[in-house]
């Protein structure tokens, strides 16, 4: 015992592992409630297991006796199911007990036999050699799965096709976390992440590469699980081979990954028991030195002995980097929230350990799993109370700091600078404020908002001041502030769009669009705009035609919005259908500033636009030839009328935008960016 505390001390320091303690012997209760859990005193009764023709993934489940945690795996996979087809081989390795003769009674179960008994690794590679699945998913007979199980490993090698094995996480019958991934030290020895803590702690809930995940629930595809020869029979009967399976995927090519979006209740120690000098848990220490005379090279590359585990944990990135911004972002609310969620994809595809704060300290459920399928850590309630407490402790990790928006980083470059001295400071504008909040005086003729801009003003050049670089997201921006401030670094960092291309030629499209949501001043204008004057004339001119506005819209300013034809459709969750079915894209915008995520969006699904000067301003556009440019009602009609008329100029602006979005808004333009500045 003494030994352990030792080593624990070593890789967690004294802080970490008096809490390490503390979660060991921490009094539980010995089910999680919030749990579905199979009953494993239940009389056994026959039932159905899901079954298809052809299946995507086969779940191969090794027997040695326990029959009852058998079913109760086996009534789990059947409450649960899956959307992916799949079919469920369970190998009975010549158990002791009547398992095989009880097991046969579940319909849809396809059950092997071994005449004698192989062991745990000859038992899954005879699992595999009978699959029909293009995926195998090995799974414990001592684990039960909950939902999302399949689908969410799925989903992790749908995303990252650099994926050779995914594991899911795993969490003990009592609620806390087993496993998230594991840690191999250069000495061959291995570490279970996360053991002990609370499942749901934000270090634990974002997909990652990790060195190795538990055979107990781990997919890998047949193909490749074959061309590797399977699990190594060096190790038999047992320990060690999900690692060096890991180790040979790698070799060949792939990444190994946690996924916590599928998760699966493992009751650890129940086929092997846990004294590790006795049974087939002594095999552990005897396969450690197995594996490490066999990839004695490898292990080189691997954290030394004693490598703290926060560090240990990070070992294959290239650094750690925090963004912080107002809110949690969501794609389908606005541009800025699609922006900033493709940065963070392309810092994590950089190699980048990247981790975001919400300076409002909110995220949902669903949001966290969604940044947590990109890889990003999420900061938030109730695990991190404000970003000074965060720096605190781990502001010495990090190489760079994104704070964006003048309100978030007018907040913290202080703090950042004082616990993360070493940290590049970047300053993400979004947009400069009072350049749009500066226009949106002049359109009201508002004094009081002019003074607001020009307090904008002030704080924002402040800001780009302190920094060591500032993101603006157009040209014209970035050449307002190098006129301003010379000897600031001002790098462009614009909307970064997919190319999704024409869903259907000119013929039969109809109607016009219009996305954004009522939250965001220049919007807010814009529909009224179209709602009083823009479209009461368009119908003069075309008595049928619709104008669809896609964005949220507070409910108490519905009324006053009422128009013939103009339909109100709010959020919604797909923009496509609407893209690949209207005439054009309108953005009637007064005021702003920045780049325009509606005009990006919509040109990049072909659709040409119509839209004012304002709104094309730093947007490498042209009147004519890559949008129609309007700046008063009856010039939208007009603008309209000609589509309507011209299938050739439809074409032409519908290819132009999308050559505009590829060249000047891709993935490529905003990595090269994000090199040069962090590199």
């Amino acid at each position: 015992m003494l030994q352990r505390l030792r080593g624990s001390i070593a890789l967690r320091g004294w802080q970490g592992t008096m809490a390490r303690v503390k979660q060991e012997f921490e009094h539980r209760p010995a089910v999680d409630d919030t749990l579905t859990l199979e009953a494993l005193d239940l009389p056994f009764s026959p039932f159905a297991l899901p079954t298809a023709d052809r299946p995507l993934v086969s779940v191969i489940i090794p027997v040695y006796g326990k029959l009852e945690y058998t079913v109760a795996c086996l009534r789990s996979l059947q409450r649960h199911g899956a959307q992916a087809a799949f079919e469920v081989l369970v190998v009975d390795d010549a158990s002791p007990d009547n398992s095989a003769d009880v097991l046969a009674q579940i319909d849809g179960l396809q059950l092997l036999r071994n005449e004698h008994n192989l062991g745990f690794i000859g038992s899954c590679n005879a699992g595999a050699d009978a699959a029909r699945g293009e995926y195998l998913l090995f799974l414990n007979n001592d684990t039960q799965v909950t939902p999302n199980w399949l689908d969410g490993l799925l989903q992790c090698f749908a995303e990252r096709p650099d994926c050779g094995i995914a594991g899911s996480r795993l969490i003990y019958p009592d609620g806390r976390l087993q496993e998230a991934g594991g840690l191999v030290f250069a000495d061959g020895n291995c570490w279970n992440t996360g053991r002990f803590e609370h499942r749901d702690k934000p270090a634990y809930r974002y997909r990652r590469e990790v060195d190795y995940v538990s055979g107990a629930a781990l997919m890998i595809r047949r193909e490749l699980f074959r061309q590797i020869g399977g699990f190594d029979t060096l190790y038999m009967p047992a320990y060690y081979e999900d690692t060096d399976l890991a180790f040979a995927v790698r070799q060949a090519g792939h990444r190994v990954y946690y996924e916590p979006a599928s998760t699966v209740i493992h009751c650890e120690g129940i086929s092997s028991g846990t004294d590790l000098t006795r049974g087939v848990k002594r095999h552990q220490a005897i396969n450690q030195q197995k594996f490490a005379e066999k990839w004695a090279t490898v292990l080189h590359t691997q954290p030394p002995t004693g490598t703290m585990i926060d560090r240990a944990l990070r070992w294959r990135s290239r650094g750690r980097v925090l963004v912080v911004d107002s809110m949690t972002p969501d794609p389908t609310r606005d541009s800025g929230s699609l922006r900033l969620c493709t940065i963070l994809h392309l810092l994590v595809e950089e190699g980048w350990n990247t981790c975001f704060l919400p300076d409002d300290g909110r995220a949902s459920d669903a949001e966290i799993r969604s940044l947590g399928a990109l890889g990003i850590e999420v900061l938030c309630r109730p695990w991190v109370s404000d970003l000074p407490e965060w720096l605190r402790e781990h502001g010495h990790e990090l190489q760079a700091v994104i704070l964006s928006r003048h309100t978030v980083a007018g907040q913290y470059t202080r703090v950042v600078r004082r616990y993360a001295p070493q940290a590049k400071l970047l300053f993400d504008t979004v947009d400069l404020h009072f350049l749009r909040e500066q226009r949106a005086a002049e359109l009201n003729d508002n004094a009081a908002m002019a003074r607001q801009a020009q307090a904008s003003r002030r704080s924002e050049l402040a800001l780009i001041e302190q920094c060591d670089v500032t993101f603006v997201v157009s040209p014209h921006e970035q050449a307002l502030l190098v006129a301003e401030l010379p000897h600031s670094r001002v790098e462009l960092l614009s909307n970064i769009h997919d190319i999704h291309g024409r869903g259907r030629p000119y013929s039969g499209r109809k109607d016009l669009v219009f996305i954004g949501g009522y939250g965001h001043p220049p919007n807010a204008d814009a529909i009224r705009w179209i709602a009083s004057d823009i479209l009461p004339r368009l119908r003069e001119a075309i008595p049928d035609i619709q104008l669809h506005i896609l964005g949220d819209l507070p409910d108490t300013v519905r009324p006053s919005l009422v128009t013939p034809g103009l339909q109100l459709h709010g959020r919604v969750a797909d923009l496509a259908p609407w893209l690949d079915g209207c005439l054009a894209s309108v953005a009637p915008l007064r005021f702003g500033a920045g780049v325009k995520g509606k005009i990006n969006m919509a040109m990049s699904y072909g659709v040409p636009v119509i839209a004012t000067s304002i709104a094309v301003e730093g947007m490498h556009l042209n009147d004519g030839d890559s949008v129609l440019v309007a700046d008063d009602a009856g010039a939208f009609v007009a603008a309209v009328l000609r589509l309507y008329q011209d299938e050739p100029l439809w074409g032409a602006l519908s290819n132009h935008g999308l050559d505009n979005v590829r060249k000047h808004f891709s993935s490529a333009a905003a990595t090269a960016t994000l090199r040069r500045v962090l590199d």
